[in-house]
């Protein structure tokens, strides 16, 4: 429903490694790699346009997560006890990570998470601890206290960005891709898939997709600095922050060419859209790419967005 469209110059001031994102397609768990990349005929339809989509949600975690996680937690020594600050499914990729390499892992979360959430992260082996006020706040609170304790933030550490940029790697294997509509949180995903397509394809769009009750991120890339917004929604919990890390807007300012928001009633209707024609039940916040694509005309004749999550509590969209 609201766009932005700052001019925006070349890629500059980037942290992230297009071989750092070739050696992470070596170096991540094949549980996490490949993930199905088509064209669905019944959604093609229903959108009136042809839209690739990758669906990153058949794996062990149900998300994109696990491959920038896995790719950062490649890199610790062993014992290491690996601390974040999540809503939900950063915290899954961390525990994850941390029980396949030899680490530990302590995982702070808002007191309102989602029930499905939390229990995947409890089963997946990390302490989980509840908290009242910011999530991040308090785990970097806890890491400081010991030194074999890694704070570890989604969105700012450039490993992460590098994983999650094995989609772009993947979906450059397709022809005539146009434009690629991302859901957008932390950053971390838009700028390594965006770093791998404007290399290898300079022309494609790279579009971010927030929503209207969480536009944080959506201002700080318009603004080319960090803006803090208080949150009057976490419906969306996965592409809903509340202060971007530094790091990530820069990174967002120089790869992505578009940033449009969605309301939560339009992320419902992409959650049954995904339901209907690709028999995948996204979460709010999978489905943000979907939700653009219906209510947004964005340029292309062939576009592509990615399916990124599938931890949806069910009153989040019956």
């Amino acid at each position: 429903m609201i766009v932005f469209r700052p001019s925006l110059g070349v890629m500059t001031d980037i942290d992230l490694q297009l071989d750092h994102v070739a050696e992470a397609a070596k170096v991540i768990d094949p549980l996490f790699l490949n993930s199905p990349q088509y064209e669905d005929g019944q959604l093609n339809e229903r959108l009136g346009r042809r839209v690739l989509v990758k669906v990153e949600t058949l794996n062990p975690l149900r998300s994109f997560k696990g491959r920038g996680v896995d790719y950062y937690a490649a890199g610790l020594e062993p014992g290491t006890t690996l601390v974040c600050g999540t809503s939900g499914n950063f915290g899954q990729a961390v525990a994850f990570a941390a029980r396949k390499r030899g680490l530990r892992a302590e995982v702070f979360v808002p007191a309102d998470i989602s029930p499905v959430k939390l229990r995947r992260m409890k089963a997946l082996g990390a302490r989980v601890r509840r908290v009242d006020g910011e999530a991040k706040d308090a785990a970097a609170a806890f890491a400081d206290e010991a030194p074999d304790r890694v704070f570890v933030v989604d969105g700012r550490e450039p490993a992460i960005s590098e994983g999650a940029g094995t989609i772009g790697l993947e979906l450059a294997r397709e022809s005539g891709i146009d434009t690629v509509v991302l859901p957008v949180g932390d950053g971390a995903l838009i700028a390594g898939v965006a770093l791998w397509l404007k290399a290898h394809s300079p022309d494609v769009r790279i579009v971010g997709v927030g929503t209207e009750s969480a536009q944080a991120m959506a201002k700080s890339w318009r603004a080319g600095e960090p803006v803090t917004v208080d949150r009057s929604s976490s419906f969306a919990a996965g592409i809903t922050i509340r202060a971007p890390e530094p790091e990530s807007v820069r990174r967002l300012r120089s790869l992505v060419d578009d940033f449009v928001l969605v309301r939560d009633d339009d992320l419902r209707a992409a959650m049954r859209l995904g339901a209907e024609t690709l028999g995948v039940l996204p979460e709010p916040a999978g489905a943000a790419g979907l939700a653009a694509l219906t209510v947004h005309d964005l340029p292309g004749d062939r576009v592509a967005t990615v399916i990124t999550g599938a931890n949806a509590d069910r009153p989040s969209w019956s």
